[in-house]
């Protein structure tokens, strides 16, 4: 029993970084349709937010967060008021547009931080383990499932409870009637992206403690969102969370089974598959559009 659930708290552990990153891609590509390839390097540049905050003004990881947060959102906004937004409907270009911003990015932070890898210190009250069901789990990976949770309730009452939420859906449906009704899709569509960018940062500034931090760090896990994405249904919030906790879970599972390598290959295979028979995903939910 203690080995169960120590695999079942690693793959929630796992799932959760991976609905943070997915979460803002599904919300971007659900709201703008665009298919963000520069995704991985927002979570790149979060976690490089939090190494220089706390490498050069020595800040902890708490008020980094927010920082991260901040930072990526505004340049998620800048990539998307310079060039995304001249791009909407033209699918091609929009892949080719952000892995090109993505490319640039990657190359911008070599030049500027350097290739060498980066670590950043995880806070001390969080390096201890806390006795949970009997069993001795990492009070940090506990800490980064509380606060995805967290945020995602916040991202669900955004859309839903709030009256930015509507405009958002009714852009979504119908922009032209949206129009007609004085809602601003142009800022809907600006504002949309940058809290994708904003939570892929923050996905960046919780793994800089897990994992080292390097200029291609996001390649990994862009690869994983999507597929997360993809088998959620990519307009479905619920699709997002049950598709993160699906794969997240299976992937723990097959590695404590076999290794890292083989469990990723077959969880690929097994998403492939999905997508044949299946291409609208798991929890797809059917939107309206005018």
């Amino acid at each position: 029993m203690v080995d169960i659930f120590n695999q079942v708290f690693s793959g929630l552990s796992i799932a959760s970084i991976l609905l943070l990153i997915s979460l803002g891609l599904a919300i971007i590509y659900g709201t703008v349709g665009v298919i963000n390839l520069a995704h991985g390097e927002f979570v790149m540049l979060g976690a490089y937010t939090v190494w220089f905050l706390e490498a050069k003004f020595g800040l902890g990881l708490y008020s980094c967060l927010v920082l991260a947060f901040l930072v990526v959102g505004a340049l998620g906004l800048c990539a998307e008021r310079l060039v995304i937004r001249h791009l909407y409907g033209r699918v091609l270009d929009t892949i080719l547009a952000t892995w090109g911003i993505g490319v640039i990015l990657q190359q911008a932070v070599r030049l500027t931080a350097g290739a060498e890898l980066r670590y950043v210190k995880m806070p001390a009250e969080l390096s201890q383990a806390v006795a949970l069901f009997g069993v001795d789990v990492s009070t940090y990976r506990l800490f980064v499932l509380v606060l995805t949770l967290a945020l995602l309730l916040l991202t669900y009452a955004l859309i839903f409870r709030t009256s930015f939420g509507l405009r958002l859906r009714g852009v979504v449906q119908n922009p032209e009637i949206a129009r007609c009704f004085g809602v601003n899709a142009s800022q809907i569509y600006s504002l949309t992206f940058a809290y994708g960018a904003g939570l892929a940062g923050v996905a960046g500034a919780l793994v800089s403690p897990l994992k080292s931090v390097s200029p291609d760090m996001g390649t990994g896990y862009i690869v994983d969102a999507f597929m997360v994405v993809v088998v959620g249904g990519v307009q479905s919030l619920l699709g997002t969370v049950a598709s993160a906790g699906i794969l997240g879970e299976l992937s723990e599972g097959l590695a404590y089974l076999s290794n890292d390598t083989i469990a990723k290959a077959i969880v690929f295979l097994g998403v492939v598959v999905l997508i044949r028979f299946r291409p609208q995903g798991l929890f797809a939910v059917r939107v309206r559009r005018g």
